[in-house]
This record gives structure tokens, sequence and C-alpha cells, in this order.
């Protein structure tokens, strides 16, 4: 059942839900709830151990009847909190519903066979006890099902097998199956219970308390208590308890357990900090900004058990495929049971078992959890790493892109300018001296040259005298006194058009400002002293993640809303076609004009905000960007990691989770061809049936949780530089 909007409505109950475990679980959820008066639409999900309930806009059933209808089909509703507590001390396989089931089938059949050996005369009789015992929760959830009009499920398959073998006396067989059934719900449930487990694990990152700077000092709180505007103490070693702002200290802080970054950042007063990282050397005061259920942490857990209940198109269409499969092998069986004896000589008996065999392959466990059991591992892998993905839809999307286009300004760049050249034209001062008296200049301009001649001349560990009389002339820049000198930092095209520069220092310019650089001339009077060039540099990362796309083969494009010259400059060095002077609807209707032209599917990488409209028109949308909020909130997947890199380790997520899928199908669908073929024919018999679909079953679980162990290979060698094209 796919996700409508009403399903995000804030009337919708969500409720955890133990011993779902795979999709035939869901279907059976799905359908009994969908038939209770006053729910519009249910949708369940094993891979999260939940079911999302729309009620209808008038009534709704008791909370008690749902959770008397979901005991009825043998599943147990559960608090946040038990399910924390589960997944925080697992209960051992052997205590549970399902392990005690495996340990009193396994016991009573090997006593049944001591028994037969031991006292030849008790016959099937002790076969026949062990059967009628392990099919008893069996036959249970099988008439849950059948009240719930849902009678193709795996438990009435497998009762009506059973007690067919008992009627045509195959009661050892018919044991030996309760018990192999036994074995492979429980393992389905343990690799179910991994796979949420390794979800769960994320809200362990936040630690249970915070130590709250109250005016009498500080005390020792539960995180979960914390609320906007309290004050918490991080001591060094600890982990931050909440989302907030540093209000005093500097640290560094290692961020890897919410984005994957291994590098630790230095943070410090009005930076932002995010619940789950580690402080690591100094101690910070910080303000809370978002209470415990909707901090960092919080927010990226909703998140990803949405995305892993929203169901990719390829697992739609495996359960639709599953929704015809399984009547039909039904009636299959059937005609296995009744048309060979009336057209040949075989015996009812064996015509009857061969039918029953084929219908314990019948059961599409294997198939329908294929797809999910991938889709979640791969969902899972990505937000380990910092890679958010909203829904299996987009995962699969993401494996098909062939063009990705980039936004220029704090994504392919670090977002601030940064200092790239100092001239000094005198041959006398040296370099130092006219980056010294131009930042003495701009001590007091917040402008993003002025904070990059500033940031320059601490990096070079220059003392600044102060400037004294400093004022803006309009079309000029700035005039100051500094020591004793009347110096200004002007544009050189006020230079240029009055002739004061020379034929060198116009060869300088000009070469400076066609790569993409933005010039601030020193002078004192008129007489030019030095210049400083300045350029928002490309990020550490850019070539790197580049590379890595073309590895993939995907094509990247740059859509700047920059002047054309630097954008073109950017490009060039980059080795990427570019597009510059480009409003918000130019990038939108470049992304559908290559659609058109079939270089899709196409996905665009921005921040989120000012790059909406070029978001929506792509395939996929991906944020890019220190905005957490931005990351989390739109998009169709976002890069906590704020690397370029990730794109590309995107794109190879979703081809190998992709990979992960058709080889599940392919095993699924691969064994159950293969047994449905040697069971009609009678080269095997019921057990090895069960063992079939069991098999099958574990075998793809198995294969989707190699995923949870997934490692980009990053670019060993740099790619071939696309040839880039003429800025637009």
């Amino acid at each position: 059942m796919e996700t409508s909007p009403a399903m995000q409505a804030s009337s919708a109950l969500t409720l955890r839900v133990e011993g779902m475990d795979c999709g035939g679980c869901e279907r059976k959820v799905e359908s009994a709830l969908g038939r209770l008066e006053g729910i519009e639409q249910v949708q369940a999900s094993s891979v999260t151990g939940s079911v999302k309930i729309v009620p209808a806009s008038q009534g709704s059933p008791s909370h008690r009847t749902i959770e008397r209808t979901l005991d009825e089909l043998g599943y147990r509703v559960v608090t946040d909190d038990q399910r924390n507590q589960a997944s925080d001390s697992p209960t051992p396989w052997w205590q549970t519903a399902k392990g005690r089931l495996v340990l009193v089938t396994g016991g009573l059949l090997a006593l049944a066979f001591i028994l037969r050996m031991t006292f030849p005369a008790l016959g099937n009789w002790p076969f026949v006890a062990a059967t009628v015992v392990g099919l008893v929760p069996i036959i249970k959830g099988a008439w849950g099902a059948l009240k719930m009009r849902n009678p193709f499920t795996i438990e009435m398959l497998m009762s009506i097998a059973a007690l067919g073998a008992l009627a045509i006396d195959a009661a050892a067989e018919a044991a030996v199956v309760v018990f192999l059934f036994a074995v492979g719900e429980l393992l389905e449930g343990v690799a179910a219970s991994r796979a949420r487990r390794s979800i769960s694990a994320l809200a362990n990152l936040a630690p249970s308390t915070a130590r709250l700077i109250e005016e009498q000092g500080t005390r020792e709180v539960s995180a979960s208590s914390l609320t906007p505007g309290q004050r918490v103490m991080i001591r060094p070693g600890d982990r931050v308890p909440c989302d907030g702002r540093i209000l005093a200290g500097t640290s560094e802080l290692d961020e890897s357990p919410v984005n994957g970054e291994s590098v630790p950042r230095s943070r410090s007063v009005d930076d932002e900090v995010l619940a789950g990282t580690v402080n690591l050397n100094a101690a910070l005061e910080v303000e809370v900004t978002r209470g415990a259920e909707d901090n960092t942490i919080a927010r990226v857990i909703r998140l990803v058990e949405e995305a892993q209940a929203a169901k990719a198109p390829v697992a739609r269409f495996i359960d639709r495929f599953a929704y015809y499969y399984m009547p039909a092998v039904v009636g299959l069986a059937l005609l296995m049971a009744v048309v060979p004896p009336l057209v040949s000589s075989m015996a009812w008996s064996e015509s009857i078992y061969r039918a029953l065999a084929l219908l314990l392959i019948a059961c599409p466990c294997a198939l329908v959890i294929s797809t999910p059991a991938a889709i979640a591992a791969g969902l899972s892998t990505g937000a380990r790493r910092g890679l958010l993905i909203k829904g299996g839809a987009v995962l699969e999307q993401l494996g098909k892109l062939r063009l990705v286009a980039l936004d220029k300004t704090g994504t392919l760049t670090v977002g601030a300018p940064r200092v790239t050249d100092v001239a000094d034209w005198t041959g006398d001062q040296g370099e130092n001296e006219v980056l010294r008296l131009a930042a003495a200049m701009e001590q007091d301009s917040s402008h993003p040259i002025a904070q990059a001649i500033l940031g320059h001349a601490q990096q070079q560990d220059l003392t600044l005298p102060r400037a004294s009389e400093s004022r803006a002339v309009a079309g000029r820049g700035i005039d100051a006194l500094v020591e004793g000198r009347e110096l200004g930092l002007v544009p050189p095209h006020h230079l240029l058009d009055q002739g004061l520069l020379n034929d060198r220092q116009r060869a300088q310019v000009s070469a400076l400002e066609e790569a993409g650089k933005s010039l601030a001339v020193l002078v004192e009077g008129e007489r030019p002293l030095g210049l400083i060039a300045v350029r928002d540099e490309p990020r550490d990362d850019a070539r790197e993640g580049l590379a890595a796309l073309s590895r993939l083969g995907v094509q990247a494009v740059m859509l700047s809303g920059d002047n054309v010259r630097t954008a073109r400059a950017i490009g060039e060095s980059l080795g990427i076609e570019a597009h510059g002077k480009l409003m918000p609807e130019d990038k939108a209707r470049h992304i559908r004009d290559w659609q058109a032209a079939g270089r899709g599917p196409i996905g665009k990488v921005g921040d989120g905000i000012n790059d909406a409209p070029a978001l929506a028109s792509a395939d996929v949308g991906i944020a890019m960007g220190g905005g957490t909020d931005v990351a989390l909130e739109t998009a169709d997947a976002a890069l906590l990691k704020n690397r370029v890199t990730g794109i590309a380790e995107l794109i190879d997520l979703s081809r190998a989770t992709l990979n992960n899928v058709k080889t599940n199908v392919a095993l699924a669908l691969g064994l159950k061809a293969i047994f449905l073929a040697t069971t009609a024919l009678g080269f095997t018999g019921m057990w090895i049936a069960v063992m079939a679909d069991t098999g099958a079953t574990v075998l793809v679980t198995l294969n989707a949780m190699r995923l949870l162990g997934y490692r980009f290979s990053p670019v060993q060698a740099p790619a071939v530089a696309q040839p880039a094209a003429a800025a637009s």
C-alpha cells in the first residue's frame, strides 16, 4: 500500500508492532486493519516494525480494538521504551516465542525418532504428536488471518500441508516440515531484528543525561527533558546531548557519529553543534535550540524509518506480482491433486502429497522480502555515513542518474572568498606589507572580501596597526589614514579609467579578472602600491568528487548565478561544463531542457533554498551545505558530510543496493522455479520444499545484510576530465 499525503497528516497513528518479519506479515496486518470500520488507510512495515494508521474523517476504532486485532494475528503492540530497551539488550533467541517453538518442535521431533527406533509398535504416533504440538501456534495464526478474510497466508498453507500429510500417513515428514518452518520463522525474526537495530542504534548516539547550568550551579538531568533556551555544560570527552549554539568556549568536535566526517571540526562561539557529536578538548557552554524529540538524531531516525516504509517502484511491482502469484500456485496445487489420478494411474495419495509440497513452495516470503530488505539495508548504511535518502523510490532513481547539475557557491566552492594573489608593485615593500596595510583598513568591515583579506593577514601572523578617518567612497572603495599615510583600497577599473596603471600592471589585472577573481588595489594618493586578488575557490574535495562521478559514468555540469567570467574560470579549473549568470528559474529551465533532450535522469545538487525550483524540476534533488535543517527537510536526498564526494557515494550506494535487489529476486525466483518443477515431477518432497522456501528467505536476507558493511571505493586515479563548454 503506497503512502498518500494523508499518511503524513498529524492525525495518523503510528504503532510499534513486535513479530512482523516479512512481506507476508505486512499484507496480513494491512488487510485485517484495513477492514476495521473507521480506518481510511494502513501501512505496515516489517523493516521498521511499525504500523501507520490514518483514521477516517468520522469515527475511528479504539486503540484496544486495534491491539486486539493485531493480537489475533499473532503480533504484539509495544511502546517506544519497550522497543528501545529490547534494542539495547536484545532477548536471546531461545527466550523468544519463535525460539521456544523451535526448541519444542525440535525436541519432540528428536524424541519421535528415538521412540520409533526403540518402540516400533508405536508407529507414527510420536510424529503425529510432534506435528500437532508444533502446529498449534501455526493454526492459531492461520485462523486469525482467516477471520480477517485473508486465506492466502503461509500459516494457512503450512496448516493445510501438515494436516494433509497426517491424513495420507506422512506423519514423519509433517513433523519435519513443522520443525523446519519454525526454524525459518526464527531466522527471519533474527535477521529482521538485526536490520531494525542498525537504525535504533542511532538513538544511542545521544547521551541519556546532560549537565544543566542553573543559577546555583550545574546539575545532571535527563537529556530528554531539555528544552530550547536552557544552557548545558559539555565537558571534554562528553557526547553533545542536544542540538544547540555555543555560548562560550572553543573546541574540536568529532562529528563522525552524525555525518560520517572523519576529520574533527573546530567550533567556537555562535557555531551550531549537533546532538550525538563528541566534544574533544575543551569545555563548552551551549544553549539548547531543539528539544530531544526534534534534535538531529531524532529527525534522522524519523526520516530513515519513513524512507524505509516508503516502497520503491521495484518493491511495489514485487508486491503486485506476489498478490497474483500466490493464488495462481494454490490453483496449480489443486490441479496437481485432482488431475493426475483422473488421467493417469497415479495414486491419489501421491498426487495429494505433491500438491501439498507445491503449497509449501507457494509461499512468496523470500520474493516479497528480497527488495525491502535490501532497500532498508541501503538506507540504513547511507544514514550512518551521512547520506540521507528519502525513500526507496529515491534510492532506486539515484542509481540511474546520468547527469548531475551542481550549484557553484557553497557546493563546488567553499562558499566564501579567499585571498589567492598578493602583488607588490613598488618592488621595495614586499607582499606582506601590502597585505598588512590593506588588512588594517578593512578591520571594521564585514564585507566578504574584507573578511578574506583579514583572515589571510591572520594566517600570516601580521600585526595590524589601527586605521583612522576610515570612509567609504561610492565607486572608489575606501580611504583611511594608516601610520600617518593616506591610503586607499580601490577597484582596478577606477585606476584604468584614469590611466594610472602601466602595461605590466594592466596585463596582470586582466589575467586575474579573466580567472574570475575579484581585485582590490592598494594606493597612496594616486600611486598604486600593490594588488590583492580574492576568489571563492573550489572545495578541497571538488576535483576528487567530480572524478568519482566521471568514473561512475555520470556527467557533471555547473549552474551558477555568479557572473559568466567567474563561472567559466571555475568550470575550466575543474574540467566541467559551466553556465553562469543564471537566475533560479534559469537553472530549472536548463534542467527541463536537458530532460526533454533525453539527457536524464538528472540530479540537481544545491543548498535547497535559492535552488528550490531546480531541485524540484530535477529527477532527484540533493541538498548539500552547512544548513542541517535544509539537509533534513528539503530535496530528495541530503549530504550531511557536506562533501562533493558524497554525490558519487550516493549514486554508488544506490547501484550497489539495486544490484543486491536483482540478486535477491534471482535467488528467490530461481530456487522456487527449480523446486516447483522438481516437486511437480516427484523428485523432491515436503521437507525439501520447506527448506527451499526457508533457505531462500534466509539467503536473500543475509545477502541484503551485506549492504550494512558497504564501503565506497574512492577514485584511485584521476578520471579523464570532461571538456569544458563555453559559459552561457
